[in-house]
């Protein structure tokens, strides 16, 4: 664009200037405007009519605007004829209008169809599609939409004031569920282009004014919010609406400021959102709602909470909450009473301060216990969740202890309805399990906890009770498996195990997070940090607790409960959440998935099976999103994996290039020293397979980062770092760096090829090797950057290992070859009687070899006389 404005400035000041001319038609081609680019050269030609340059691209450009007329003319009649087809009320031939279908949405992802759809007043006739309620013909036109939106703001905004947000907020809420799906990606797609604006080059009319969005956005929105509250809507619109905004109303990264579009989302519409979160099911006026809608709304609330940046934005947030909590509870009688609980529950499972908040409102505890003893179900079941989902913090859980575990135990042992005894369980389960892992602060009386635990599995395995109440089992034993006990007998009842899998897999993802940590804790891979000696001596003086670790929580008892999950197939069920794009595959859910994973790779024999079964490709997500933690543990699963298996089996095809930035942020100064040396040496193996990814890897910025683990104290990191830079030697640019003047990196190379430290020595002295062969001005500044470099050279000619005399042998061949000065100062020292030596020795034919060609290096040099005998 400047390049064009220069070349119009140029034009304005001399009209007859054939050059400016000449390149401003080509550059008006490079942007399709083919009529100002003709009339350009038209111009250039009469002004020089014998200039045979212009007069052949005036032809070709001529061709060219042809054969696009020709094109254009016959697009226009394919679209006509489409619509048409599909259209006409008495068109029967479905192959045909599945054709038109087909061909419609093929165009509309092709820029040039698009804009042609567009101009051809697609958008008024994919309307009439839109109105027919024919739910193949919406789709055919929701599809073809998303074409026309892609990437293009300005068009996006124009299909947008054309067909109004309430009639795609309609759509959305549509009872066909693929109808209301499709409708939900056209709006992400619109919210996308709308926000980010052209994506690509510019594309169709290239001065068109583009207004700001933000309006448009926030009419988006609101018709979502409306949605959500509106009881004509789908269970299933609903729960797409709940989707999107979880998508597009938060900010991306904390590094954004602002935040404004999450503080409008909760003061236009925090209620509506509670109003999903509080719906009962089965109860007069409820909203239609699925088995996720209520995890939805969790997940919207607390990724809205967390989006305030503020104590103020957060006590306006506790407000709206307390207040829509108490207009259910004080003036709505049962019903309400219910809403209130209802709502307490859903904002426990999401933004827990909030629901901290509005648990300790006067009554509401209270109104828990006394609903839990019920003899309505439907009461029971939303009284007995709420107290489960209060027990989370310490405090609760203590009090609830004190108050409801007789309650519980009655409903558990009493309660006629296996709905409520497994909610009841689940209750017992997550009190009983208050001390963690700590194995001497126990609840409740020897054998009780296992009890529990072979209910939970016992319900868990009974097909004949709904997916949704065997929900509540895996849960129970998410708690319980804190116990070394539980998990015991939990690796070895393998039926119970491809039970949980199998609901992992199944649509309700709302058991994800319960199946994660049940997994984290049968793996033990949480965080533990061992105690301090010394602070042990000091609590035990001081009479305080001090947690005690299960007999059974020791290494060899964890490996082999991996080795039975292995077994079990846990990798496919852990592959299979993580495709999930469910609101419920929270950032922790995805950390406790990542954790399992790193627990999977930790014995090498193990890896191999974890790739078969999907777990590399699986790993790649989670290493890209979600909490630094699991991202940082995603990462290290995948450099175990790089590290002990050929990179190119594990990750096919275009895979292997994606796994180079999770490596290389294992490089961060803020990750452990073992991270770091798994990362190296993961990275090293990926920098010797080709020049690709080794570009790759200088794209991610790691040299740097590997230049300075080559100072690391520590030798094996030191070592890995060497290793990865002499793979990283074989690209050009790395070569480069060792060449600049100043540097004292050939200075590391040469000293670390004298070290004591074999395989850094081999690492070191291989990447002389490579740089002396391919750049002779190295070879002349050897001599330069230390007093010991022959001293080093020597001791690597004098070397016991092989490996380490043919690199020294062919340094020296190189520096030999390069330079007569270099040659001079090698000869004049002991280094000819060591040639002379190793190019007699027949058992090392390649260290021979090299030493003979220094020596008739020397010789051509004329600094030695041929030997006689070889002559």
């Amino acid at each position: 664009m400047q390049l064009k404005t220069l070349l119009c400035t140029a034009i304005e000041a001399d009209g007859r200037d054939v050059k400016a001319l000449f390149r401003r038609s080509q550059a008006l081609q490079q942007l399709g405007r083919l009529d100002q680019a003709v009339g350009d050269l038209q111009r250039c030609v009469s002004l020089e009519p014998r200039n045979k340059a212009f007069q052949e691209a005036l032809r070709a450009l001529g061709s060219s605007m042809h054969e696009k007329m020709k094109t254009m003319s016959c697009t226009d009649s394919k679209v006509q004829q489409m619509f048409q087809i599909l259209l006409d009320p008495k068109e029967e031939d479905a192959d045909k209008k599945q054709k038109a279908v087909q061909n419609l949405i093929v165009l509309a992802r092709e820029e040039a169809g698009a804009e042609k759809i567009f101009q051809s007043d697609g958008v008024r006739l994919l309307t009439q599609l839109l109105d027919t309620a024919k739910a193949d013909l919406m789709l055919a036109a929701l599809r073809t939409l998303v074409g026309l939106c892609s990437g293009h703001r300005s068009r996006t905004s124009a299909i947008l004031a054309e067909l109004g947000a309430p009639r795609l907020s309609a759509v959305l809420g549509v009872e066909h569920e693929q109808v209301s799906l499709a409708a939900c990606n056209l709006l992400h797609v619109m919210f996308d282009s709308l926000k980010e604006g052209l994506q690509k080059d510019f594309r169709g009319k290239e001065d068109a004014v583009v207004l700001d969005s933000s309006r448009d956005l926030k009419l988006l929105i609101k018709h979502l919010l409306e949605l959500l509250a509106l009881e004509g809507a789908s269970a299933h619109g609903r729960d797409n609406a709940l989707n999107l905004l979880i998508k597009v109303v938060p900010r991306k990264s904390p590094k954004e400021t602002n935040n404004s579009m999450s503080l409008w989302v909760i003061d236009q519409g925090l209620k509506k959102i509670l109003e999903v979160g509080s719906t009962v099911c089965g109860s007069p006026g409820s909203l239609p709602v699925t088995e996720n809608s209520r995890m939805s709304a969790s997940v919207l609330l607390s990724k809205l909470y967390e989006d305030l940046k503020c104590d103020a934005e957060r006590e306006n947030f506790h407000h709206l909450c307390e207040d829509y909590v108490r207009g259910w509870f004080e003036g709505h009688e049962l019903l309400g009473k219910l809403r209130a609980i209802q709502t307490v529950s859903c904002l426990l499972q999401g933004p827990l301060d909030a629901g901290n908040r509005v648990l300790e409102l006067e009554g509401i505890m209270d109104s828990v216990l006394s609903l839990c003893a019920s003899v309505c179900e439907a009461h029971q079941l939303v009284a007995v969740e709420a107290l489960i989902h209060a027990a989370d913090k310490a405090k609760r859980a203590s009090f609830i202890t004190a108050n409801g575990v007789s309650l519980l135990k009655e409903i558990y042992k009493h309660s006629e309805r296996d709905s409520i005894r497994i909610r009841a369980l689940v209750g017992l389960c997550k009190l009983g399990s208050a001390g963690g892992t700590d194995f001497s602060m126990k609840q409740f009386a020897e054998g009780s906890t296992m009890k529990l635990a072979k209910q939970c599995r016992k319900w868990l395995c009974n097909e004949a009770i709904d997916a949704g109440t065997r929900r509540w089992a895996v849960e129970g034993l998410a708690y319980l498996t804190f116990d070394a006990d539980v998990k015991e007998e939990f690796v070895e009842d393998k039926a119970a195990m491809q039970a949980m899998f199998h609901l992992a897999k199944s649509e309700d993802r709302s058991v994800l997070y319960a199946v994660a940590s049940t997994l984290v804790n049968c793996t033990n891979s949480y965080d533990h940090e061992e105690p301090d000696p010394q602070m042990l001596e000091l609590a035990k003086y001081a009479k305080q607790h001090i947690p005690e670790q299960h007999p059974k929580d020791k290494p060899e008892f964890v490996k082999r409960r991996v080795r039975k999950l292995l077994m079990a197939g846990v990798v496919s069920a852990l592959a299979c959440m993580v495709k999930s794009e469910n609101p419920a595959l929270t950032n922790s859910c995805r950390e406790l998935i990542s954790r399992v994973f790193l627990a999977l790779v930790e014995e090498a024999e193990d890896r191999g099976g974890v790739v078969a079964q999907g777990g590399g490709k699986a790993l790649i997500p989670l290493s890209l999103e979600g909490t630094e933690v699991g991202q940082t543990k995603a990462a290290q699963a995948l450099a175990k994996i790089t590290i002990t298996s050929n990179p190119e089996m594990a990750f096919p095809g275009e895979r292997i290039y994606e796994v180079v930035r999770p490596l290389v942020s294992l490089l961060h100064l803020q990750r452990t020293g073992l991270e770091n040396f798994e990362g190296l040496m993961a990275l090293t193996n990926l920098a010797g397979i080709s020049e690709r990814l080794r570009q790759k890897i200088l794209k991610e910025r790691a040299v740097p980062m590997i230049e300075g683990y080559m100072f690391e104290e520590h030798e094996l990191i030191r070592l890995a770092a060497t290793e990865c830079m002499c793979n990283m030697a074989m690209s050009k640019e790395v070569q480069e760096l060792f060449l600049a003047e100043g540097s004292d990196r050939l200075k590391l190379m040469v000293l670390y090829s004298g070290e004591e430290d074999e395989k850094l020595r081999r690492a070191a002295s291989g990447t002389l090797a490579m740089l002396t062969a391919l750049h002779p001005p190295i070879c002349k500044r050897i001599p330069q950057v230390t007093v010991h470099w022959l001293e080093i050279l020597q001791a690597l000619l004098l070397s016991p290992s092989t490996e380490l005399q043919h690199r020294g042998a062919v340094v020296v061949m190189n520096m030999m070859a390069a330079a007569r000065e270099v040659a001079e100062q090698l000869i004049a020292s002991e280094m000819l009687e060591i040639l002379s030596v190793l190019a007699k020795d027949k058992d090392k034919p390649r260290v021979a070899q090299a030493a003979q060609e220094s020596l008739a290096q020397a010789v051509a040099y004329g600094l030695i006389k041929p030997n006689p005998a070889q002559a």
